[in-house]
């Protein structure tokens, strides 16, 4: 059973807040920080559906959440429309990326998130889309640090980064990607959340590393529910995240619906050991779905 506490509703209704602060008053009453990350759904169903999904997240004490957008800027428009519409009720973390981004576009995307009452970005350098593979190189910003410099320039918004318990495809090693984080404080960045990953040992050996660099900023677990064995597995490859090879397996030759029954616990059991170990908070990709969301929150104990 985890030894913090399971009920949400200490800092409810909560004021909009920077994530370091919903950390610092998390820890003041014994509790880690629970966020969910959103993005911007393709048409009126899924639209539907992400705002059924984040009243459900609202309802059970997020302390904060998250949008993105799609890669090379897609969704962009969409993704502010709706940031715009989230802000007021609940913390939220706007995302800035570099691929294809102009200083002045970029400038103009902070505004943006100042109108709306955005208190904090999340800059990531971003993938170049498959349509544009040339994307990035084609852009004035070419790296999440330049995003911070230029986002510290010019505004005050608390500024998070992306890190990678596992090395970076791009990285030579953890040491380098260590480095680059503590850039990317110096630069004024204050929290970092991470990709997805299935490893504890892969997150603990981050905070270890990043540690060592003079990286001291809080790092929050990126948490993705198995809920769909096969969508994860997907997505695991595409970001370079190795699933164990036990779970890989028990995953590979059951039926949908155990699958689905061994990956949650899979995901609640490395959530538990996380929070165990100190994680801040966890944040929890929900895809836009709220059930394996809110079951991976219940089943750590951060929801009752």
């Amino acid at each position: 059973m985890p030894n913090h506490p399971l009920l949400r509703n200490a800092l409810t209704p909560a004021p909009i807040s920077s994530v370091n602060e919903l950390i610092q008053n998390r820890h003041l009453v014994g509790a880690p920080t629970l966020s969910f990350e959103f993005f911007p759904p393709k048409d009126e169903v899924g639209e539907a559906t992400l705002w059924r999904t984040f009243d459900d997240v609202i309802s059970a004490g997020a302390d904060f959440v998250s949008l993105t957008y799609g890669a090379g800027g897609s969704n962009k428009q969409k993704s502010l429309a709706i940031v715009e519409r989230m802000a007021p009720r609940i913390t939220t973390v706007g995302h800035l990326t570099a691929v294809g981004a102009t200083r002045a576009g970029t400038i103009e995307t902070i505004r943006h998130f100042e109108d709306a009452g955005v208190k904090s970005l999340l800059a990531i350098r971003g993938d170049s889309p498959k349509d544009n593979p040339n994307a990035l190189a084609e852009g004035e910003l070419k790296t999440a640090l330049e995003l911070v410099e230029l986002a510290r320039e010019v505004s005050s918004l608390e500024i998070g980064v992306g890190a990678y318990p596992e090395v970076h495809p791009e990285s030579p090693d953890m040491a380098h990607d260590a480095k680059v984080l503590q850039l990317k404080q110096a630069a004024g960045s204050s929290f970092a959340i991470t990709q997805l990953f299935f490893s504890l040992d892969a997150f603990l050996t981050l905070r270890k590393t990043a540690d060592a660099a003079g990286a001291t900023l809080a790092i929050i677990p990126g948490l993705m529910p198995i809920n769909n064995a096969k969508q994860v597995i997907r997505m695991a490859a595409m970001s370079g995240a190795a699933i164990p090879t036990d779970l890989l397996a028990k995953l590979e030759v059951a039926d949908e619906a155990e699958a689905r029954r061994i990956g949650m616990q899979f995901t609640i059991d490395l959530g538990v050991q996380l929070l165990e170990a100190g994680a801040p908070g966890l944040h929890i990709f929900t895809l836009n779905q709220s059930v394996a969301a809110l079951e991976l929150a219940r089943g750590v104990g951060l929801i009752a």
